[in-house]
């Protein structure tokens, strides 16, 4: 079996997950994270930083950033279909022969965190996206309120690493991203 033929298959596996879980309630984000289906309900301050981040990609790049948030976009790895709470696309980004945004096209992913399912967001989607080299991944607390940024992704790994409290602008003016992220309005939870 070829790299590409397990891919199809990774798809095709994850695919039939997902269909399991096609009638989730109104409210709840469903990912999934090595095979393992992840349901949570969002909460109020969830949405209200992820708007804030969305926001503020539109406010920087314009309305046609190509943006998502809880799209499924597949990731190295086994079984992993996740659907970040952000995803900034490059420019010239294209869907696959599925119709999936690709993962290589992927300049930010920005994850709030929830209680059930931090662990997914700091262990294995980390080491995913870090495997994908996705350029910054920004992990939103409201819980502790803070921000954390990795970037330099190397070798299945994070190599720079900045936490900074709510209330401090986040600078990624020197990564893929090119802005300052205002956190001052972030909402506690």
């Amino acid at each position: 079996m070829t790299v590409v033929d397990d891919r199809i298959e990774m798809a095709d596996s994850l695919d039939l997950l997902f269909e399991q879980v096609e009638s989730v309630p109104e409210g709840y984000h469903v990912e999934i994270v090595g095979g393992t289906i992840h349901m949570s309900p969002q909460r109020d301050a969830h949405w209200q930083i992820i708007r804030r981040i969305v926001r503020a990609l539109e406010d920087a790049y314009g309305m046609d950033v190509k943006v998502t948030s809880d799209v499924r976009i597949d990731f190295p790895g086994h079984l992993n279909g996740f659907a970040p709470d952000v995803a900034k696309l490059r420019a010239d980004a294209t869907k696959d022969a599925r119709g999936r945004w690709r993962y290589q096209d992927v300049e930010l992913i920005a994850e709030v965190i929830s209680e059930g399912t931090a662990a997914n967001d700091y262990g294995p989607k980390k080491a995913a996206y870090a495997a994908a080299e996705v350029p910054v991944y920004l992990i939103a607390d409201p819980y502790s309120g803070v921000c954390h940024v990795f970037t330099y992704p190397k070798d299945d790994e994070y190599h720079g690493t900045v936490t900074l409290d709510f209330g401090y602008p986040v600078d990624l003016t020197g990564t893929a991203v090119g802005l300052t992220l205002e956190t001052a309005e972030f909402p506690r939870d």
